[in-house]
Parts: structure tokens; C-alpha cells; sequence
């Protein structure tokens, strides 16, 4: 009651917009009461036909009806927005010329496709970055393998997950200002700190409060207003493990990426670590499933061996999606074409689930792959025949983005896919997801 009574204090601007609401409401009630010549409202009847009488010499009652219902209806809107504005302006004062497109943008945005994106390193974040303009039914699962950099500091100093990837994620998908995002990316140059990055640290600093990585990531994405959620693939603390094409055992990624040899075969150690129960749970739910793109053996292949991974993914009904790197990863996928990445990936998942690759067809700059082939880096080949006797479906387009590095363009990208998740859902999902894009040129050809 006491904060009821607050409501009628000056300068809110609620009271004068809840007036004119009201005054709309009776405007409308009235002029349909006329119309419809209700003879509850005798007294009202008369006097509009008096009015009529002196303003056109004969009872127009139906005219003043109009008027009635008109006014109402403009008085009703305007008074309901303003009204609307006044109490959100209140809550989010620092968006002031976009409360409308706000609350457009979130209702929209709800009923896009759910989606479940798996990975790690930068090339989650791009694809990320890119889906959050048309879905945030987004669900990021992260690997927890990464022992070089900040990350890896992180873990052997203070013993939990590795929070990079869960970092690059929480940024790509923040609903904040560009500010914010520079200041979790932020990388100490000197001191004690130099190296460790901000975001990386307040993760680590928030699981030390709360006591469990994931929760320290639910936490931090309530800061960013992120769209979507975030999870590790495992809240178990895993190494990487290796058996070579040289018969050598390698332990830690950074070492395995670093060994001469290629990659014969990933374990995780310890073995048979869970996947997190929500993790299954939304790749049983989602609308469809992607993998990459980021560094197959250091990225992608590690979610997959958590236990419980491989089976969600093979009874989902989902279509799982492979976006494929552009270029090969010295010390991962020396000399690899797009269907060796299947192979791979197949050999450690031991059941076929992948259903579609996406593969980049755009050329690429002579000058960017002069500078990739110094550091033994090549475009991966895709070869179709191949791809087509492991019965997977390829869907190439112009995906690159082109500035001094050669990665995917975030919205090229996720434009492609959400046609393709378009195209294989049922009609009932379709008209869905045509509702949360009317407007949007995403179907386009171009």
C-alpha cells in the first residue's frame, strides 16, 4: 500500500498518462454505448442527439459515435505507451531512446530457433557473436582442457577449470556496451598480472565465492546480460591425452599441439568424467546442434569424449551441423581435407553424428595465403566425393572474413545457418522461426 501511495508523487510521470488511459477507456465505452444505442444510457442518448441537432440540423447520433470510439482508440494508444515508457525509462534509464526496440528485440529474439554451439577458442565466440542477432535460445558448451596462457596460469595456480573459453563466449554473447566487452578482454602488459586477463580473473574470482565454476559462469553472464547461457562441458577437473602417429604418449594440450607428430587418438584423463546434466539436456531439446568451427583436436574432439556427450548427440533429432576451418592448424591438421576432419572426429565418437558440413568456397586473398603458407597453413580442400561416401551433405557458400587473419565471418556465418535449420525443421518450426525473423532479409539469396 505504502508504495502504491508513492505512485502518486510528482515528477513521475504516471499518474497524467493513467488519466488519459482511463479517459480513452470511457471515450470508447461511450461511443460504442451510442452506436449500439443502449438504452441503459437514456440521458446520454438524448444529449447526443441534441449535439448532432446543433452541429448538422438533424440527429447524427452514429457520426458522434464515430468520433467517440476514435477518440478513444487514439487517446487509449497514446496514453498506454507513454504510460508504458514512463515505468520502463525508470528501469532502464541508460537506454532511454531504445526501450521500444528493446522489448522488440527480446520478444523476437525468443522465438528463434534453439540452438546448442560446441567448441572453444575463438572461433565459438565468432559463430556466437553472430547467432545472437537471431536467436537467444543459444546454449555454448566449452571444453575445460586449455592449460597454456592465462588460462592455464589459472588452473595450476588456484585449481579450478581453465575459464578462457567460457570468457570468450560470455563476451560474444554479452547485450552490453562495447566498454564493457574491452574491459573483460582486457590483458595486464605488466606487474604480477602481466598476461592474466580481466575476465579471467573475475570468473576466478567468482568461483571462489560461489564455489563452483558453473555457477561462477551463471553469475557472470547475469552482468553481461548475456543472450543465451553458458556451460562447460564437464565441471571435472581434465587433461588432455594423447596417442601419436609415432606410437609416443603426449599429456597436456599444449604439449600435444607442440609434438611433431600428428594425432593418432584424444583421451581424457581422468577417464569417464560426466557431462553436465543440463548440457545433455538441452542437446536432447534443441532445434539443432553445432559443432566447431575452432581447432579440432584441442576445441571440438575434447567435448566429445565427456561421457554422456556422444550418446545425446546421436539420439537428438536435431541436425548436427560441422562448420569446418577454413584453413588447416599446424600441429593439428597438417595436410587435412574436410572429410579427414569427419574421419577424425568419427574415430572418436565411434557413431556417425554429424549430418551436415559447412564449408567456405570463397577465394582467398593471394596475399593472406602467401602469409599463411610461411607458417605452413593451407586452405582445407573439400573433397565431395569422399564427404559423400561418409553420407554427410555439403552446404559451401562465401563464409570468410578477410582482415589480417582468415576466420568466419560471424554474420555470413550465421545467416547460412539459420537458413539450414530453416530448410530441415518441420512446418510447425518453421512458421516459428518465420514469426521471430518477419522483417529480417535472413531468406534472401544474396
Amino acid at each position: 500500500m505504502k508504495n502504491m501511495i508513492k505512485l502518486l508523487f510528482p515528477g513521475l510521470g504516471v499518474k497524467r498518462w493513467a488519466f488519459v488511459v482511463l479517459l480513452g477507456l470511457m471515450s470508447l465505452i461511450l461511443g460504442i454505448a451510442v452506436l449500439l444505442n443502449v438504452q441503459l444510457l437514456v440521458y446520454l442518448l438524448d444529449w447526443v442527439r441534441n449535439i448532432s441537432r446543433v452541429l448538422f440540423g438533424r440527429p447524427l447520433s452514429w457520426l458522434v459515435a464515430v468520433v467517440l470510439i476514435a477518440g478513444g482508440i487514439f487517446l487509449l494508444t497514446l496514453g498506454s505507451r507513454r504510460l508504458l515508457r514512463s515505468i520502463l525509462l525508470g528501469l532502464i534509464p541508460d537506454n532511454n531512446n531504445k526501450v521500444v526496440e528493446i522489448l522488440y528485440q527480446q520478444r523476437r529474439l525468443k522465438q528463434g530457433p534453439k540452438i546448442v554451439a560446441i567448441g572453444g577458442g575463438t572461433g565459438l565466440s565468432v559463430l556466437l557473436r553472430g547467432l545472437k542477432q537471431y536467436t537467444s535460445n543459444l546454449t555454448a558448451v566449452v571444453t575445460v582442457t586449455d592449460d597454456g596462457g592465462s588460462s592455464g596460469r589459472l588452473r595450476g595456480e588456484l585449481g579450478i577449470l581453465p575459464p578462457g573459453d567460457a570468457r570468450n563466449c560470455l563476451v560474444a554473447l554479452a547485450d552490453t556496451e562495447k566498454l564493457m566487452e574491452e574491459l573483460f578482454n582486457y590483458r595486464f602488459t605488466k606487474g604480477d598480472l602481466q598476461g592474466h586477463n580481466l575476465g579471467n580473473l573475475l570468473l576466478a574470482a567468482m568461483t571462489d565465492i560461489v564455489g563452483n565454476f558453473d555457477q561462477a559462469v551463471q553469475e557472470i553472464s547475469r552482468v553481461l546480460a548475456i543472450r543465451g547461457q553458458v556451460y562447460p562441458s564437464t565441471l571435472h577437473y581434465v587433461t588432455l591425452r594423447a596417442h601419436m602417429e609415432d606410437d609416443s604418449w603426449v599429456d597436456g594440450e599444449t604439449e600435444i599441439v607442440a609434438y611433431p607428430a600428428k594425432i593418432q587418438r584424444l583421451f581424457l584423463n581422468p577417464h569417464g568424467v560426466e557431462a553436465l546434466p543440463e548440457v545433455l539436456e538441452v542437446i536432447k531439446d534443441a532445434d539443432a546442434v553445432v559443432l566447431g568451427p575452432g581447432s579440432l583436436y584441442t576445441s571440438i574432439i575434447p567435448n566429445l569424449l565427456v561421457k554422456g556427450m556422444v550418446q545425446a548427440l546421436y539420439a537428438t533429432k536435431a541436425p548436427v551441423f560441422y562448420v569446418c576451418n577454413v584453413m588447416t592448424q599446424p600441429g593439428e591438421t597438417d595436410d587435412y581435407t574436410v572429410s579427414d576432419h569427419i574421419k577424425a572426429i568419427n574415430r572418436h565418437t565411434e557413431v556417425p553424428v554429424i549430418d551436415y558440413v559447412i564449408v567456405n568456397n570463397q577465394e582467398i586473398s593471394p596475399v593472406l595465403a602467401a602469409k599463411y603458407r610461411e607458417k605452413q597453413a593451407y586452405p582445407v580442400k573439400v573433397d565431395e566425393p569422399e564427404l559423400a561416401r561418409l553420407g554427410i551433405t555439403v552446404i559451401a557458400d562465401q563464409l570468410i572474413d578477410e582482415t589480417n587473419v582468415v576466420r568466419h565471418h560471424p554474420d555470413k556465418l550465421a545467416r547460412r545457418l539459420i537458413k539450414e535449420i530453416f530448410r530441415v525443421n518441420n512446418t510447425v518450426e518453421r512458421l516459428r522461426m518465420l514469426n521471430a525473423y518477419w522483417g529480417q532479409r535472413i531468406f534472401d539469396r544474396n
